[in-house]
């Protein structure tokens, strides 16, 4: 039994003190390899850094979060373009449209966000979508660019049955993690329920969001097992099957 934490930012401070006893826990819970979004320019350093040091187990991507858009994107995008052309970059992430905290640059998001799956679309990289009170307009963007080899994830998907049929028909995955975890997402489990395992791959977004029964603490990769469990409990299947599924799809995603 293996899985892939598709989605972890461990290269940020919370985990400066005791980074290599999480990836050694993350080994211990079968997590063979952690999935690094970018932030902004200036964490992209970290980013990279923290593949150079376990260059087999934390993978890069390189992207601008749509919290991060403001009137520099421009100029921002322009610098992170530096790091599009090296080998280890697994995808364009993480990219999106975030309108739950603040709509002023709503606009330039969306531009950003084009901008971004058009990178990927020349690199053959898949993205990894944040989108945050803005599903609609999230999917009605990819689903404009989709010529039939655009692939990705909509990260931390907790939307409706409608939603998730509809990212399955552009052919990409949703990433499940803590969330479906939570007393208040019953609607979620539904849909994981009805939607196919082979749509699905799973996530941490580290330290961000951790699974019960560890709310309120710092997530962390070794906690992918018990999302893992959660999702064969909603679908009545074994752990190994979440897992072997989960890692496949991972894998082919991201070409690892």
């Amino acid at each position: 039994m293996t899985f892939i934490d598709t989605h972890a930012h461990i290269y940020m401070d919370r985990f400066e003190e005791d980074l290599d006893k999480v990836i050694h826990n993350a080994g211990l819970s079968y997590v063979t390899q952690i999935l690094m979004p970018n932030i902004d320019v200036s964490s992209m350093k970290r980013v990279m850094s923290t593949h150079e040091r376990f260059p087999e187990v934390c993978k890069p991507m390189v992207g601008l979060h749509p919290c991060s858009v403001n009137e520099s994107w421009a100029k921002d995008l322009k610098a992170l373009e530096a790091y599009l052309d090296l080998d280890s970059i697994v995808a364009i992430g993480e990219i999106g449209i975030d309108l739950y905290w603040d709509k002023t640059f709503g606009e330039d998001q969306e531009k950003a966000f084009i901008h971004q799956i058009n990178w990927a679309k020349d690199l053959n990289l898949p993205i990894v979508i944040h989108s945050r009170a803005a599903i609609d307009i999230s999917i009605k963007i990819v689903e404009s660019l989709q010529d039939g080899n655009l692939q990705g994830v909509f990260h931390c998907f907790d939307q409706s049955l409608e939603h998730a049929k509809q990212i399955v028909d552009l052919g990409f995955f949703m990433g499940l993690g803590g969330v479906i975890t939570y007393k208040k997402n019953k609607e979620i489990r539904s849909v994981v329920r009805e939607i196919p395992l082979s749509s699905f791959i799973l996530e941490t977004d580290a330290p961000f969001l951790p699974p019960v029964p560890y709310r309120g603490k710092r997530n962390e990769s070794s906690y992918i097992p018990i999302i893992a469990k959660w999702v064969s409990d909603i679908k009545d299947i074994s752990i190994d099957e979440v897992g072997k599924i989960s890692t496949e799809n991972a894998k082919a995603l991201f070409s690892l």
